[in-house]
């Protein structure tokens, strides 16, 4: 069975995705050091307890998630689910690897990437070949979609592709033109994309306020579940390591309704 170094595989991840360009809520990278031989990844959305233990029992050697640990202002104590998670880490000798806003925002592996090809979105590029993109960090993603589509053709397409019902707010029958779109809770983003021409915006939740800002702007607004829209990134980057080291990575999807 071929294996990778713990520590190979981790320099790879942060060059590949530019970890070091990004101000997070959270380090991104190896969180918690395990084995020093990797043969088997289960990669996930979030590092709960399920993802954990559905790694144990599937005898890997690490997990790789968008979702990982140690955020910023969070309690530091080391107790109730934080104390279960990291200990079953730690008794298992399990890698944990996390990648949060990097991941986002990957031209090719990215939640933002790969969601709107999930969607059949096409993204604005720049002269250099480059996508549009506006908002902080650059992660809101510009695009259209097809010819002549309503915000209802949409609004199907997002319930097709993603399994579930989108929250939108706006005409049905509106033609979105320019479409913004950011993955997982970047509610508070629609400012940016509506500064930058956008007719839609596309995000995983949704705030009261984002609302009233969607029926005076007339900019529609469609949340489309954090979960669902992030499920992407992580599988186009499990294939990646997959590909570049022949190590075996299974992605796991533990549905989250939210």
């Amino acid at each position: 069975m071929k294996t990778v170094a713990t520590k190979d595989l981790a320099a790879w991840l942060d060059t590949a995705l530019q970890v070091s360009q990004f101000r997070d809520y959270c380090p991104n990278g190896l969180q918690v050091e395990g084995k020093d031989q990797i043969a088997h990844i289960i990669a996930g959305v979030t590092a709960s307890e399920a993802l954990l233990q559905t790694a144990i029992d599937r005898k890997a050697d690490a997990v790789m998630v968008h979702h990982g640990w140690f955020w910023k202002n969070e309690d530091p104590r080391v107790k109730g689910p934080k104390r279960r998670r990291l200990q079953l880490a730690l008794q298992h000798d399990l890698n944990v690897f996390g990648f949060h806003l990097p991941l986002d925002a990957h031209p090719e592996w990215g939640n933002n990437a790969q969601l709107g090809q999930k969607l059949g979105l096409t993204p604005l590029r720049d002269e250099n070949g480059k996508p549009r993109t506006c908002g902080p960090d650059s992660l809101v993603w510009l695009g259209t979609c097809a010819p002549n589509h309503t915000l209802q053709n949409l609004a199907d397409d997002i319930e097709t592709a993603l399994g579930r019902t989108p929250l939108v707010i706006g005409d049905p029958g509106q033609r979105p033109g320019t479409i913004a779109w950011c993955t997982g809770g970047a509610q508070n983003f629609v400012e940016a994309a509506i500064e930058a021409g956008a007719q839609a915006y596309i995000t995983g939740e949704a705030s009261e306020q984002n609302y009233h800002l969607a029926r005076e702007t007339g900019v529609a607004f469609i949340a489309a579940g954090h979960h669902a829209t992030e499920r992407y990134g992580i599988q186009a980057l499990g294939q990646a390591v997959a590909k570049q080291f022949g190590i075996r990575v299974d992605f796991v999807d533990l549905d989250n309704p939210i």
